[in-house]
This record gives structure tokens, sequence and C-alpha cells, in this order.
């Protein structure tokens, strides 16, 4: 692995580093020592400017078509360039255009309407992973009796997550034992916690008759299993995502569109990633499946004051954007917490 290039890189170095990652993340043309000094502003001889550029090169930084004299970054010029305005976070301030105070306590809309936005905004693809339903607790339940032996239980969350269950007992159920049910589970369940030990013995109570607790016992894999459902992933608008994309660059978004297929590891991915203190780049080579490897992530942790609950992300080509990217994840995270810190304050 190529050692870090940090450490020896000069204040010039990296203004000129960062001014050919932006020209060509723009351009998608390679960047010559004389556009350079006259498009940036740079107060040193184009001559000087090629030296520099030798160095970069010679650091992994940059590299040149053989058809060209200008440079390209590399994948570790993206990653460098990235870290460097991660570093300088603070300075990345402004605000997100989402307006989640219409949606109330709903969650779920909210996650999906923060990735609606973001596609919206940077043309990228936009993923928010939801919190883990052990971090909610019960808002309402009905037991509803389909048929004489058919019943179906509807769990309603505090962040407006709603799971549905049927069950089939051996024998009809008597309806009056499954309106008291109702009333018993919302009466004892309300503001618990999915998975805590007080649902848990709400569920097995000893002052409960014998035919009550045997119903109880045929409803509780829609309390308790409920939590080995996979963690959920909403994902931004795809249909018009390859609109503006220039011919040369789609080959490149359709494998960032394919990699939605592999849900499961971009949600182990962004677990991995959480920092609640500040966004996340991972370019290309960061990824350990083969997947991803043409591709960038770009992610932001959201959550509560103490504990974080998900994240909101960005995927793209290597080539993307990245100074956006960054204030667009940190913008939008920054509102989704401020919505779900409502919610959960509320429960």
């Amino acid at each position: 692995m190529a050692s870090d290039p940090r450490p020896g890189l000069t204040a010039r170095q990296r203004e000129i580093l960062s001014h050919v990652v932006r020209e060509y993340v723009a351009t998608g043309q390679p960047v010559g020592s004389k556009h350079l000094v006259d498009q940036a502003g740079l107060l040193v001889s184009p001559s000087t400017v090629r030296n520099e550029l030798s160095e970069l090169e010679a650091r992994g930084l940059l590299t040149h078509p053989h058809t060209s004299a200008g440079r390209v970054p590399t994948e570790q010029g993206y990653r460098f360039y990235a870290d460097e305005l991660l570093a300088h976070g603070d300075a990345q301030s402004g605000s997100f255009p989402l307006d989640l105070t219409a949606l109330r306590r709903e969650v779920d809309s909210a996650l999906q309407a923060t990735t609606e936005m973001l596609s919206s905004v940077t043309r990228l693809l936009a993923l928010v992973s939801a919190p883990s339903l052990e971090t909610t607790t019960v808002r309402h339940v009905e037991v509803l009796l389909l048929q004489p032996r058919t019943v179906m239980v509807v769990v309603i969350t505090s962040t407006g997550r709603v799971t549905k269950r049927v069950f089939t007992f051996e024998a009809p159920v008597d309806p009056g034992l499954a309106n008291w049910a109702r009333e018993y589970l919302n009466d004892r369940l309300e503001g618990v916690q999915l998975g805590s030990a007080q649902l848990r013995r709400e569920l097995d109570n000893p002052s409960l008759n014998v035919s009550e607790r045997s119903f109880l016992k045929g409803l509780r894999s829609a309390f308790v299993d409920v939590l080995d459902a996979e963690q959920r992933l909403f994902v931004g608008d795809t249909a018009g995502l390859l609109d503006e994309v220039r011919d040369e660059d789609l080959l490149v978004y359709r494998r960032v569109l394919a990699s939605l297929e592999r849900r499961a590891e971009l949600l182990e991915i962004l677990g991995r990633a959480l920092d609640p203190r500040r966004p996340f780049v991972r370019v290309g080579g960061d990824f350990q499946h083969p997947a991803f490897h043409d591709v960038a992530l770009v992610g932001a942790s959201y959550g509560l004051t103490n504990r974080v609950l998900g994240a909101v992300s960005l995927l793209g080509p290597v080539r993307m954007d990245y100074d956006k990217a960054i204030r667009s994840v940190r913008g939008a995270a920054y509102e989704l917490s401020r919505f779900v810190e409502e919610v959960y304050e509320d429960n």
C-alpha cells in the first residue's frame, strides 16, 4: 500500500491538487498547467505549476493520459482531496432545502423525502438507512379477527412504522378474547420499547388467566420477532438519475445503480462508517467488495444527541463533486436529526 502523501505536501501543492480535482470534476477534461494559471489565478509561472504537477503525479495523486499533457486525479488524489474537505468541515456551513415539519411524526416519510431532495439537489444516488425497530416504542396495537381461526395483529410504532402479522389458531378464537387482547395490549404496551424486558413481562403477565396468557403467547412474535427484520434502506429517485449524465459517464452510473442490488453490503458499509462527529467518504478501493470499486460514498450520521440512528449518504462515480456532496449530506443529516429528536422526545 502506498504511503500517506499528506505530511510532505506543501500548501501550494494542496491548492493545485484542489484546483485540478474541481476542474476535472466539472469538465471531465485533463487539466494543464497553463489552464491552471489562467483560470485558477495562481500567482506562479506555468513552469512552476508543471513542476508541482509532476511532483503530485510522483506521489500518486495525479496521472495523465498518454495522449495529453494535462493531469487527472487518481483515486488516491480524490481521497486526499475529500479528506481535506472533511478536515475543514466547520467552514462548510449552510442550510439544506429540506422542510420536514409537515410530516409530523412519520419518520419513514421523512426518510423518503430526504432521499428525494438529496437526489434532486446533487444528481447522485441518495441512500438513507432507517433506525432499527428496537429504538422505537409501541404507539398503537390492533387485534383483528379476520376469520374464526385467523387473527391479524397490527403494530404502529412511535416513528410511524406499521407492521402486520397474521396468525392461524387450531380452534376458533372467541371475539371477546380478541377485543380484550386489543385493549390490554394498548393499555400495557403504549410507550414501551420494542424488544425490551418490560414488553416481554407484559406479554407473560402471570396475573392473567390461562386462556388470556395462551392467546398472547400465540401473538408474541408480532412484538418480538419483528426486531429480526432486515434494516431498511431508503433510496432516492433512480428513474431520473441518468437524464443529465454525460454519455461517457453512463457506464459508471449504470454500475452505481447496479450496486443497489447489494443492499446488505451497503447497510454494512454504512454501519461501519458511522461517526457522530463528522461526515465520512469512501472511495473505490476503500470498499472490500469489487462491485463498489468504481464508486464513491459520501455520508453523515443522523440521530439523537446521544445515539446514532442511521446515515444519510450519496453514492456516485469516483469523479463526483465531493464538496457539494459533503455539504449536502451534512445539511440533510442535520435537518433529519432535528426531526427525529422531536419524534423521539414525544415518546
